[in-house]
């Protein structure tokens, strides 16, 4: 996909970094923790055939700028920004916790004709323990005091349940230095998912537009619980359940593109 950066200014004034490319119905694509628009790059390249496939820096990241103060309503507009400059409307493909800021941004009412969201991890009904109340401010402290390496393992084990041994070992991989570049991101994604990441189902049902709700079996069974609740939540969602994927699926556009191009088409 030929694509140049380029930029939009939201409502605040801050300038959000997106790259296009391909022709068709505009879908933006939304990453979760720990991504840019590199990252989701390749699903757009995927698409682009199809489709003017729009990935994008969320604020605070890449070559997007940030505010002194966050707050969840700044990235619902970085992303009507993005619409706006899309013609007006625009399908939306959301990833992790970008798949919640997608729903958000969704039943805020902005002018999404689809909305295909992957694995969301919400914690429902007890399926395991949530994060604290207080995970967005404690992520901001450790942050705040250049605890950079402290802050990704707590959102590693507290938000996205990963066991401490295996973030142990992480911190000897490559991956790790991607991870604590974006640490200070963190606490963007942890107030978008919400207090305990509880599925807020009362604003879910306000959702109108088709919603496509998706996992793959070889993710944990509460992110699964997850998608099935999301599913339950909007009306007349659709749920599908993918064989063989996970929630790393970013690096396997291919398993992606199908149920997207045609859901979304």
């Amino acid at each position: 996909m030929q694509s140049t950066l380029q930029t939009v200014t939201s409502a605040d004034g801050t300038r959000i970094a997106f790259e296009s490319g391909g022709d068709g119905h505009p879908v933006i694509l939304v990453g979760g923790a720990f991504n840019d628009r590199t990252t989701v790059a390749a699903l757009a390249a995927a698409l682009a055939p199809g489709f003017r496939a729009i990935a994008y820096d969320r604020r605070g990241r890449g070559g997007s700028g940030d505010a002194p103060a966050y707050a969840v309503e700044r990235e619902i507009e970085d992303l009507a920004a993005l619409i706006e400059h899309a013609g007006g409307s625009a399908s939306v493909f959301g990833h992790s916790s970008g798949a919640i800021l997608a729903l958000e941004a969704a039943a805020y009412g902005l002018p999404i004709a689809r909305l295909a969201v992957y694995e969301p991890p919400y914690v429902v009904d007890g399926a395991r323990t949530p994060p604290g109340d207080d995970f967005a401010e404690r992520l901001r402290a450790l942050i705040a005091q250049d605890r950079r390496d402290d802050a990704v393992a707590l959102f590693l084990t507290e938000g996205v349940d990963v066991p401490e041994e295996t973030v142990a070992g992480m911190r000897s991989e490559g991956v790790w230095g991607w991870f604590t570049g974006l640490a200070h991101t963190l606490p963007y994604d942890a107030a978008v998912c919400g207090p305990g990441q509880l599925p807020p189902v009362e604003r879910l049902s306000r959702i109108t537009v088709p919603t496509l709700a998706i996992g793959g079996d070889q993710s944990p069974k509460w992110m699964l619980d997850a998608v099935r609740a999301v599913a339950e939540a909007v009306p007349g969602a659709r749920h599908l359940v993918l064989p063989g994927e996970d929630h790393g699926v970013l690096g396997r556009p291919e398993a992606l593109r199908p149920v997207l191009a045609d859901f979304l088409s």
